[in-house]
Parts: C-alpha cells; sequence; structure tokens
C-alpha cells in the first residue's frame, strides 16, 4: 500500500486488515468528532478505513438492547468520520453492510447500488442505513468509498466467520445467499484503492451459497459432523437474506469469484490450520 493507511477499530475486519497490510491500527473508542480529530492529528494518514460496528455481543438482535452503542458505532462514528475526512482532505473508507434490503428471489435480480435500502425491521440495518445516507451525500464533494460486506467467511477460525458459526450451530437455512470471501474481499478493496474509487460499491462473491454446500464440503473433512436443514421461519427471527449485485466491481476490472468456487480452499485451510 503506498498511502499511509489507518485502520479504524479492534475487530474481526480490522484485525485482518492490519496482518494484511500491516499499517497502524487506532483502536481507541471514537466518542465524539474531536476523538476523530485526535486520531488524524497522531497518524497523519492520507486513508482512513472504518471498521468500527456493533453487531451485537451474541447477534444483531443485542442491538436492540443496547440502541446507545449501536448508534454510536454504526451511525454517529461514521458521520464523524466523514466530517473529519472532508475537512482534511483525507479518503475515507467506510466498511458498511449489504443486510440493508427487502428481497423477493421469485421477483427480484441481484440488487445494484443504486437501489435504495429499504429493509428497515432490524435496528442494525437502520443503524447501517443512516450512515449510509449521509456518507453518500459526501461523495460528489468528498473522497469517499463505501464498501458493502455481507456474511463473511474466511480460512481461519474466528466467532464471526460464517464456517465458524455453522459449525456451532450445526443448524442452517438453505437459501442462497451472498456472501463475502475475506480473502477476495482483501483483494478487492485493495483494487479500489489503487483506482481510488468513490461511492457504494457491493463487495461480495458472484453468485448466491446455500449453506448446505458449505457444511457437505465441511464434512468430507470432518465426517463424523452432523448438520440439519431448517426454514428460515424455523428461526423465529427478523434476517435479511438476499443477493446482491458485482456488476459495478467488474466495471472496474476486478475478476470476481464465484462463491461456490472458494469453498474447497476455504474449508482445506481452515481444517489445516
Amino acid at each position: 500500500m503506498n498511502n499511509r493507511v489507518l485502520i479504524l477499530g479492534n475487530g474481526y475486519i480490522a484485525s485482518r486488515l492490519q496482518k494484511q497490510w500491516g499499517c497502524p491500527v487506532y483502536d481507541k473508542k471514537i466518542l465524539s468528532y474531536q476523538d476523530a480529530v485526535d486520531a488524524i492529528k497522531k497518524y497523519k494518514p492520507t486513508v482512513l478505513v472504518n471498521c468500527i460496528g456493533y453487531v451485537g455481543e451474541r447477534n444483531v438482535d443485542d442491538c436492540e438492547l443496547d440502541v446507545d452503542r449501536c448508534l454510536l458505532a454504526n451511525t454517529m462514528v461514521p458521520i464523524w468520520l466523514g466530517e473529519v475526512a472532508f475537512r482534511k482532505a483525507i479518503k475515507l473508507v467506510h466498511i458498511s453492510s449489504g443486510c440493508v434490503y427487502h428481497y423477493d428471489y421469485k421477483k427480484q435480480k441481484p440488487m445494484t447500488e443504486e437501489q435504495l435500502p429499504d429493509y428497515f425491521k432490524l435496528f442494525y440495518s437502520r443503524t447501517k442505513i443512516y450512515a449510509e445516507g449521509v456518507l453518500n451525500t459526501l461523495v460528489k464533494n468528498s473522497n469517499v468509498l463505501i464498501v458493502r460486506i455481507r456474511i463473511p467467511l474466511d480460512r481461519t477460525p474466528h466467532p464471526r466467520n460464517l464456517l465458524t458459526k455453522l459449525i456451532k450451530y450445526k443448524k442452517v437455512i438453505n437459501i442462497p445467499n451472498s456472501i463475502t470471501y475475506i480473502p477476495d474481499f482483501i483483494k478487492a478493496l485493495e483494487h479500489l484503492l489503487k483506482m481510488d474509487a468513490r461511492g457504494i460499491f457491493n463487495i461480495v462473491n458472484k453468485g448466491g451459497l446455500k449453506y448446505s454446500a458449505l457444511m457437505d464440503i465441511y464434512k468430507k473433512s470432518v465426517p463424523d459432523f452432523k448438520y440439519k436443514i431448517i426454514s428460515p421461519e424455523d428461526l423465529h427471527l427478523d434476517r435479511t437474506n438476499l443477493l446482491l449485485s458485482v456488476r459495478k466491481l467488474e466495471k472496474t476490472g476486478f475478476k470476481v469469484q464465484k462463491i461456490n468456487d472458494v469453498l474447497l480452499e476455504c474449508v482445506e485451510h481452515y481444517v489445516k490450520h
């Protein structure tokens, strides 16, 4: 990375990016606009990558139990960072979420970046929508890149890794969903930074993943593993199930891998390490 990058946050995505890039991480809490300014003063970056976010201690339903914490991390912090980036002429990369749409599998094509988010059932999703709405208004006058990831899948164990979660739950729904394979996400983000991209980009793999496909590959490596397929209704939870378009990302020249093409490599590395 030629730019002076500062990563904000100390969670899963922040740690993966820091490991890949070797750049500094600012892991102090940002509780005000001045806190954001102080981070800039200390490191003098040319690029801010905001990985700060709250998804709940157990799951996104916890966001309803701590409204202030969720609003602060998911909405207010990105807005403060957007203002700092605007004033200081610094590039801001905001890691957002693709869980912001209602989706009808029978009627709709994969959701594009131009379509307005409309999933308001989850407070978590609303906080992400709020931040996107504000930051996207800055795009014409400030160097802001908003990247949406969705249901991260990775080669190493982590509580936020889809594979780790499914192994633990042993129950899966079987609706095709857009997934972000983290090694590919990092490559895509590096590509977008090199071309100094602005605006909103979906960074997911091509196609939809049925969780049973991932579990079946895992089962080949761990024969004793058993899982059960359940319907979404059996979860009794409000959740987004959807497909995101990758056409905008592909138009930049980045080759997007199909999600089913990365599963074997992902599972083999996961089991080995």
